[in-house]
């Protein structure tokens, strides 16, 4: 049985999920209340926000990456000794992927697979009485998901306020708060999403004024009292066995995308993890057997990789030896150049032939399932895997290199060649959720 939880959600993006999850989090966090955080779907970086806020790690939670036994280990592992479960979704509350119920990777499969309510969010900037339309759509939408209660945001005045409250009173749903317009209520943004924690200024004070700013305009009480507990009966899953003993990890602002359950599992399974820096001119260290390049945001910080020479030739001299991987930002880095935004050339390391650009941007995104072309210490030949894309980054020059997967949409596209291997090392755009032999 997990503590009683909520999904925090909403009709559709940027409706105001992530201040009304961390305020509440924070909020919940300075009353002694022990909250575990979640995340639906593919996402690095609300997950680091939730941490920092919560004081617990946060974890993904994804119906279409991950199977079901999965996803109760995961959520049971996670809530242990929580007081209180707190899942932000995604997107819109109903959003996914074409894919038989359950598995479509929307927040409302999440909801209904451990029977959390549903805390709605509705930016009601630009309307007032039909606020009440999209709190009835959502409640009666799907007969899996049980809409509990309605938060407000971008409120503009009283009146506005009034309008709307009664409205959504007519889907006999309750108000539970209603939070005012504020410029000064934002977290910083770039183009994959927020900014990353770590390189939030102040982030401690700015989640305590998020919390402030919640606790005054939202019935804290009342959301708790709304929050239902689950039997789950998960038990431990293993993912797949980790790549090697002993695995360097890249780990600063450049590289930071590599999703919490995998390191998990890695040291469940007995592996070590040793964390080096790029941008630090760290190479990998010399004793590990395997060096993973997660993904990130090198392009913001392309001349300085390219300067680190330390960190160049010691995963060079690391690749002569033993396996090397590159996930999006990784690959980047792993191949000949990378032009950055400004359309300025910068030397990679060079171990793929690729060229990649941001100046050419264009955004990729969506989920991925992946066949592995060649054993690799992620896996043997024919293995498949779930994940996603989601990056701005072109390749302009494809280098030659062997690819390292067939990759497949969750739309019924054509398997196609992706990524590139050479010698021991690997990369591709596919960020790894989870295998998929039991699909």
């Amino acid at each position: 049985m997990t503590p009683p939880g909520l999904v925090i959600a909403a009709p559709r993006s940027s409706s105001g999920k992530t201040t009304l999850a961390l305020g509440l989090m924070r909020a919940f966090r300075r009353r002694k209340i022990n909250v575990a955080a979640f995340k639906c779907g593919p996402d690095y970086i609300d997950p680091a926000f939730h941490e920092a806020a919560t004081g617990r790690r946060g974890v993904n939670l994804d119906s279409w990456a991950m199977s079901p036994e999965l996803l109760r280990a995961l959520a049971e592992e996670a809530s242990a000794g929580a007081d209180l479960v707190l899942c932000e979704g995604l997107m819109g509350l109903f959003d996914g992927v074409p894919a038989p119920e359950g598995r479509t990777g929307s927040t409302a499969d999440i909801a209904a697979a451990f029977g959390w309510p549903v805390l709605l969010v509705l930016d009601v900037s630009g309307q007032s009485q039909s606020a009440g339309a999209a709190a009835l759509g959502c409640k009666m939408f799907d007969p899996r998901v049980r809409v509990a209660g309605v938060t407000i945001n971008r409120v503009g005045s009283d009146r506005h306020k009034r309008l709307a409250i009664e409205a959504i009173a007519r889907a006999a749903l309750p108000v539970l708060g209603a939070l005012p317009r504020s410029a000064e209520i934002v977290l910083p943004e770039r183009h994959l999403g927020l900014v990353q924690a770590s390189e939030t200024s102040d982030l401690d004070a700015a989640l305590d004024r998020l919390a402030d700013f919640i606790e005054a305009h939202i019935d804290l009480d009342a959301i708790r009292a709304l929050a239902q507990p689950t039997p789950i009966a998960g038990r431990p899953i293993a993912l797949s066995p980790p790549p090697a003993h002993r695995i360097a990890v890249a780990r600063d602002a450049a590289f930071s995308f590599l999703y919490p359950h995998l390191e998990q599992a890695w040291r469940r399974a007995g592996a070590e993890i040793s964390y080096f820096s790029p941008l630090a001119d760290e190479a990998p260290p010399a004793d590990c057997d395997f060096c993973w390049l997660p993904g990130g945001y090198p392009e913001l910080h392309a001349g300085r990789l390219a300067a680190a020479t330390n960190f160049i030739h010691g995963v060079r001299r690391f690749a002569e030896r033993k396996p090397v991987h590159g996930e999006c930002g990784g690959y980047m880095v792993l191949g000949r150049g990378l032009i950055d935004a400004d359309g300025v050339g910068h030397e990679m390391i060079g171990l793929l032939g690729l060229v990649s650009s941001f100046a050419a941007r264009r955004m990729t995104l969506g989920y991925r399932e992946a066949t592995l072309l060649a054993d690799n210490p992620l896996g043997r030949k024919g293995a498949r895997y779930r994940g996603h894309e989601f990056h701005y980054a072109t390749v302009i020059e494809p280098g030659g290199d062997e690819p390292f997967a067939e990759v497949a949409d969750a739309y019924g596209s054509p398997p196609a060649s992706a990524g590139g291997r050479r010698g021991l090392v690997t990369g591709s755009f596919f960020h790894l959720i989870a295998p998929c032999e039991d699909w």
